[in-house]
């Protein structure tokens, strides 16, 4: 199947976060055709609506971006994590199967418990300590056992992007309000830009990639570190301190458990791409920039 052929039918679900928002935006700036559905359109947990989606659109590929994706509120609706994050997914493999779609899914840094010292890599077992994270591998296991033909799941980790709320944005909301901020300094994973996702996965599309992938950005980062990167791109002051995970779990003792050490190895996906997604700190260079043209627009 030539690039044409394969996105002829293109739906995105999910289609206002955050993701979809930047894979819809790349897929514009190469004249591709797509449809793109937010939950009002398509609820994906609802099986009659999971089907008129692939009758009435008859993808070649399908793009999942829907998520339920509020980490700490997935402690308090597990039933609904699991439906949207890990039966829904299911749904849609079913149907991908049906007419042969391709589908294409992402999945989290939180499937893995934190307690490794090395770069996971996508065979290494999973473990989630998090009702969001067992959620998202349910998701996973849905597409391995039904198995779309081509499927692709690509696991990602501390996702930002200029299209919705993240951690970027809320850092730099609280440093223009005065607000003292004190943020953990002892998780470490690697900050990911949505644009350098979407590119990463449309390449993967491109070469017919399929199985499990990670892909974020170079390089790793403690949350603090992060933050001091995000002020100092910006060009902010605030009164940053650093803290450890007990002393925020203790502010919030219903919060989701995070793995200390979720770092991804990408050699699978470096090696499938011909070369690596750039370091992050050149990505939030990118993200600024993006910021300050949404801002003058």
């Amino acid at each position: 199947m030539n690039s044409a052929d394969r996105y002829s039918r293109t739906v995105i679900v999910g289609g206002r976060g955050m993701l979809a928002t930047a894979i819809a935006r790349q897929l514009s700036a190469r004249g591709t055709s797509f449809v793109s559905l937010d939950r009002q359109q398509c609820d994906i947990t609802n099986a009659n609506a999971v089907a008129d989606l692939f009758a009435t659109h008859r993808p070649t590929l399908l793009i999942n971006c829907a998520a339920h994706a509020k980490v700490d509120l997935c402690e308090q609706e597990p039933e609904k994590a699991d439906a949207i994050n890990g039966h829904a997914v299911g749904l849609l493999a079913q149907n991908a199967v049906q007419i042969g779609a391709k589908l294409v899914h992402f999945s989290t840094d939180f499937v893995f418990d934190g307690n490794g010292v090395l770069p996971y890599r996508p065979t290494d077992s999973t473990n989630p300590l998090s009702a969001y994270g067992r959620s998202k591998l349910l998701g996973e296991q849905q597409i391995q056992q039904i198995n779309p033909s081509g499927w692709l799941i690509l696991r990602t980790a501390w996702l930002y992007g200029e299209d919705g709320p993240c951690f970027p944005r809320t850092i730099l909301a609280a440093a223009h309000a005065g607000k003292p901020l004190k943020v953990v300094n002892d998780q470490i994973g690697s900050p990911t830009y949505t644009a350098d996702l979407a590119a990463a996965t449309l390449e993967l599309i491109d070469r017919q990639a399929a199985g499990l992938f990670h892909a974020v950005n170079q390089g790793t980062a403690s949350w603090y570190e992060f933050t001091r990167a995000i002020l100092d791109e910006f060009n902010l002051l605030a009164d940053l301190t650093p803290q450890s995970s007990a002393e925020w779990k203790k502010t919030k003792p219903t919060a989701a458990h995070r793995p200390a050490y979720s770092v991804l190895d990408t050699s699978t996906l470096d090696s499938t791409l011909g070369h690596p997604m750039r370091p992050w700190r050149q990505a939030l260079c990118d993200y600024h920039q993006a910021c300050a043209s949404e801002s003058r627009a």
